[in-house]
C-alpha cells in the first residue's frame, strides 16, 4: 500500500490520490525544489508558494497523462494553508479539501459537521471521522482488500 500522506519539509505535508508513481515523483520533485525556492529568497517558501510550484511543473508535462490530486498543507509565516492542485495543473486554495476515490465520504462527513469556528479538539476528532470513513467505506479499498489472498 502505498504512503498517502508525504513529508515535503518539516512545515508542509502533501497528500496523494491517483497514480501512486505520479504522486510520489511529484513530491519528491517538490521537495526537492524548496530549499532551491528558498536560497536566494532567504526565507522558508510558502504553502501557497509551494503548490503553485507544484501546480506548475504538473502543468509544464500535462499532456503526458499524469493521474494526480493532491492537497497541500502546512504553516508559513501567514498561519496555516491549505492547496488542492490536481494533474491538469490547476491550484485552488481552501478550508477543506478531500481528494481520491474515498473523497465522498469524508466530504459526507464534513458537510455534516464542519463549521468555521470548530475548536482545535472539535476539528481534530472531525478530520479523524472523515479520514476513517473514506478509508473504511471506499470500494476501491474494499475491491483491494477482498481481491489479495
Amino acid at each position: 500500500m502505498a504512503k498517502k500522506v508525504i513529508e515535503i519539509n518539516p512545515y508542509l505535508l502533501g497528500t496523494m490520490a491517483g497514480g501512486a508513481a505520479d504522486c510520489s515523483f511529484w513530491k519528491r520533485l517538490l521537495s526537492w525544489q524548496c530549499p532551491i525556492y528558498e536560497l536566494p529568497h532567504k526565507e522558508r517558501i510558502s504553502v501557497e508558494a509551494a503548490s503553485k510550484l507544484l501546480a506548475n511543473m504538473v502543468l509544464s508535462v500535462e499532456r503526458h497523462g499524469a493521474s494526480m490530486g493532491s492537497m497541500i498543507c502546512g504553516w508559513d509565516k501567514r498561519g496555516p494553508g491549505l492547496y488542492h492542485v490536481d494533474s491538469e495543473g490547476n491550484q485552488i486554495s481552501g478550508a477543506t479539501f478531500s481528494a481520491g476515490s474515498g473523497s465522498v465520504y469524508a466530504y459526507g462527513v464534513m458537510n455534516q459537521g464542519y463549521y468555521y469556528d470548530l475548536e482545535v479538539e472539535q476539528a481534530y476528532h472531525l478530520t479523524r471521522r472523515a479520514i476513517y470513513q473514506a478509508t473504511y467505506r471506499d470500494a476501491y479499498q474494499e475491491m483491494q482488500s477482498t481481491s489479495m489472498p
